[in-house]
């Protein structure tokens, strides 16, 4: 993906400018729109929008029928899919979230989430992030609104007929597979996913569109085959025979809502086993009938000696290439540790879009909305990965002066242009609320998106005041 763009006009414009949403007044209204939500991501229509003529061309901008969700966002997954260049390898990171509106009783057309008493949509997203250079965001390749149908009846044991059927929810998958696509020439994507995709035929969809795949084990004791044409084993049973190789290595374990972030100390295993296909086959399955079983390379992380109090942590990573090194194993586990990257994702398209709060009569408008903001929360995350590359760049190759100049005059700081550009998102997030103290550490998203948001509403006032 080229350098950040700066400017937030010049940023919707690549964005949202090849939009096809019926005539020129609507793809200039999402322009406009488009601003002002990335140059204050987090506050309400009214407030982000210049004024009550403003505001209510949002709100009908909205509720156009003719404006869909993927008629917004497609222009700007088209646009990251082909950032990829020939010999890089892109990591596309796959995962489904609530989107919860639970608060807005009188909204219609919103459909069950979590335990099925609140009300909201699913989003399932694929972020492309660049494997050789870690968490830069390169933006959305696909993304898809999907709803939960309404239970009618008493809850039933899924037979698995029921879970091979075409509408079933996890098949979001490999539709979202099927929109990423192939990668352009000489180029390579892999998947990278959690659990929910542990699947036979979201593996085959990823081979059949020319990716390769990380995804995490869920059923451990489904049964596998030790060579092709060899008879079944659980995998529980080949795991436990697979010998642990090199030194012990660490990875960190995310926090969750009980749980802090910690570093664990694990040892490392890996082999090559092939997946049979099920008895009952998906209708796309059924469609391209794979030969034989599926010979996938299988990577695991055991912690041996967890803290006390603290669940072991074991993963277990398929991967579309077989094994046969200790250090492939180590690139796959170096792949599946970026898959934090679309939890920062969900973060700031909750947090920092506050996509939740928004206060919409319909789902589609809610819809509409969130198709917007997703790209503004994609530019929240290459903020914060800016400087990464290039750190001692100057800032003036990328930043428009006028940037530069007002920045350190709000903090106070000696007018210097050759300010490099790491130097110049640690005064950013400054005026957002870092402090830059020793043990602070670099700033996160958050404080650089605050910072950018206030610089931004400096300058135009500069500008305003200039003319």
């Amino acid at each position: 993906m080229p350098a950040i763009i700066w400017d937030p006009e010049t940023w919707a414009n690549q964005n949202f400018e090849s939009c096809q949403l019926g005539n020129r007044a609507r793809n200039r209204r999402l322009m406009i729109i488009a601003k002002q939500l990335v140059s204050r991501s987090s506050s309400s229509l009214p407030d982000q929008t210049e004024g009550w003529a403003d505001c209510k061309a949002a709100y009908r901008f909205f509720d156009t029928q003719a404006i869909t969700y993927q008629k917004i966002i497609q222009p700007h997954c088209r646009l990251t899919r082909t950032c990829a260049q020939p010999g890089e390898v892109k990591l596309i990171i796959d995962d489904t979230t609530e989107i919860d509106y639970t608060s807005l009783r009188e909204t219609t057309g919103l459909g069950p989430i979590g335990n099925g008493k609140c009300r909201g949509f699913f989003l399932h997203s694929a972020l492309m992030v660049d494997a050789g250079k870690r968490y830069r965001v390169d933006g959305l390749a696909a993304q898809e609104v999907f709803y939960r149908k309404a239970r009618t009846g008493p809850k039933k044991k899924a037979k698995n007929s029921q879970r091979r059927c075409a509408d079933r929810e996890s098949a979001v998958w490999g539709r979202v597979f099927d929109a990423v696509g192939r990668p352009p020439a000489g180029a390579i994507y892999k998947h990278v996913c959690d659990r929910g995709a542990d699947d036979i035929e979201v593996m085959w969809r990823a081979l059949h569109n020319g990716c390769g795949f990380v995804i995490r084990a869920s059923r451990l004791k489904r049964k596998v085959l030790l060579t092709a044409e060899g008879g079944t084993v659980p995998l529980l049973d080949v795991l436990a025979k697979l010998p642990a190789v090199g030194a012990t290595r660490t990875v960190t374990v995310p926090a969750t809502q009980r749980t802090k972030q910690r570093t664990a100390t694990v040892t490392l295993r890996y082999g090559t086993v092939w997946i049979p296909l099920s008895a009952t086959l998906t209708p796309w399955l059924k469609q391209h009938r794979p030969a034989g079983p599926l010979r996938v390379g299988v990577v695991e992380l055991r912690e041996e000696h967890p803290p006390a109090g603290q669940k072991a942590i074991r993963w277990v990573l398929y991967t579309d290439q077989p094994i046969t090194c200790e250090a492939e194993a180590n690139l796959i586990v170096e792949y599946y540790e970026q898959r934090w990257a679309i939890e920062e994702f969900h973060k700031a398209l909750k947090t920092g879009c506050g996509v939740e709060k928004r206060q919409l009569q319909t789902a589609e408008r809610l819809e509409n909305v969130v198709a917007v903001s997703s790209v503004v929360a994609v530019r929240l995350l290459q903020l914060k990965t800016a400087a990464r590359d290039t750190p001692e760049r100057p800032a003036r190759e990328l930043i428009p002066t006028v940037w530069i100049k007002l920045l350190q005059k709000f903090r106070k700081r000696p007018v210097n242009l050759d300010i490099s550009t790491y130097a110049f998102l640690r005064e950013m997030a400054g005026l957002g609320g870092f402090f830059g103290r020793k043990g602070d550490g670099e700033p996160g998203w958050i404080t650089i998106w605050r910072g950018f948001e206030k610089l931004g509403l400096i300058v135009r006032t500069f500008d305003t005041l200039t003319k």
